[in-house]
């Protein structure tokens, strides 16, 4: 068993300064790709373009579309990059992460996507990948696949090859600093999930479970912190609990939170954190629900009960009602949106989902469609 991570992963404060060193060693004009407000973008496309290279600057457009991947590609393709760095959130880094493996290709974008296209593996090795992630949330800077929204089919699906993990993830904190707090707390919310759902999927493994158990508490804490106000040591925690649970979903798995969020998101464009904030509580419930009902061991449950109760000072409390009761008076925007389908629909859409079939026990679309309205009902007024 082997663990699937990140080539090269620096980190601390100021580890960004090695970036200009490793694309010394790529030949070719670098393509960097950046959020609106990745202002330290702009201090490295000055740096290399002093060196003497050309740099061809991407902006993302918030979660990245099939037709505007589609567009840059041909824009980008007559220059022949040889080497693309995304600077920014978890969906600049996935466009980032898409252009560097769809450059190459041959075939069209399209072949390449999961559930609504052909699912092909790559038919050439992607291009050399710097990620730099400026929030802390979803660990796309340590997964092998990117998330496109395919809005010809209302769904988000992923683009994925082991080969699409970075040449280098630089892991500097003083590049998350100040983010608003609702901001902080979204990404925060899916960081958590994505360290719980592999630790109780079907597919959990040791290695796996080893820094979730660490990382699962750390988590908490620091949000709590931060929810009082900006922390420096808690953004540091927050950032390496992030790029943990991007290792943990790529080695391991996820589970019916991401199953469901793919079409919400697919189809509200709601933000990703917060539809995962929504539905933890009630996946977790559910789920412990359905494996004790089955009679499966439910041990894994209770610790991560004893986990998140212990990051709240509140021994004895379920981690789903802690969640849920805290998340009542957070800002996360509602679950509201068009999606031009019931609650039970979009459950059923759902289970065609790879994240779904890792859930620890197969859950009913009814328990489903239970859980979205639950979500929704977070802090409603």
């Amino acid at each position: 068993m082997s663990l699937v991570v990140p080539e090269r992963t620096v980190s601390g404060r100021g580890s960004r300064r090695v970036i200009a060193a490793t694309l010394a060693a790529c030949a070719g004009p670098v393509v960097i790709v950046r959020g609106r407000s990745a202002g330290w973008a702009d201090v490295l496309a000055a740096d290399l373009r002093h060196t003497g290279r050309q740099v061809l600057e991407v902006t993302g457009q918030g979660e990245p579309s099939l037709p505007f991947l589609e567009g840059t590609l041909a824009l980008l393709r007559p220059h022949a990059p040889g080497a693309v760095v995304a600077i920014g959130g978890g969906s600049v880094i996935d466009l980032g992460k898409a252009l560097a493996a769809l450059l190459p290709a041959v075939l069209p974008p399209l072949e390449h996507l999961e559930v609504v296209g052909a699912g092909r593996p790559l038919d050439r090795a992607p291009l050399p990948f710097v990620a730099v992630p400026t929030t802390a949330g979803t660990g796309a800077e340590a997964t092998k696949n990117a998330v496109i929204d395919v809005p010809a089919h209302r769904r988000k699906v992923s683009l994925r090859d082991v080969r699409m993990l970075p040449a280098l993830a630089v892991l500097d904190a003083d590049l998350t600093g100040g983010a608003p707090w609702p901001v902080t707390l979204m990404c925060g919310m899916d960081a958590l999930t994505q360290l719980i759902e592999p630790f109780l999927c079907a597919r959990a493994r040791p290695d796996v479970d080893r820094f979730c158990r660490v990382a699962i508490p750390l988590t908490m804490r620091a949000l709590l912190r931060l929810s009082q106000g900006e922390d420096a040591e808690a953004r540091d925690v927050l950032l390496a609990a992030a790029h943990l649970s991007g290792i943990a979903l790529a080695n391991a798995g996820l589970g019916a939170v991401h199953g469901l969020a793919g079409v919400i998101g697919g189809q509200t464009h709601a933000p990703h954190g917060a539809i995962c904030a929504r539905l933890l509580p009630g996946v977790l419930r559910a789920n412990a629900q359905a494996c004790g009902a089955a009679g499966m061991d439910t041990s894994r449950f209770a610790e991560v009960d004893r986990m998140i109760a212990g990051a709240f000072d509140a021994p004895g409390g379920s981690a789903a009602r802690l969640l849920k009761d805290w998340l009542a008076a957070a800002p996360l925007p509602p679950l509201d949106g068009d999606t031009g389908m019931n609650d039970l629909e979009v459950a059923e859409l759902a289970a065609a989902s790879s994240s779904m079939k890792a859930n620890p026990v197969a859950l009913a679309s009814d328990v489903l469609a239970d859980i979205i309205a639950e979500g929704r009902s977070i802090g409603a007024r």
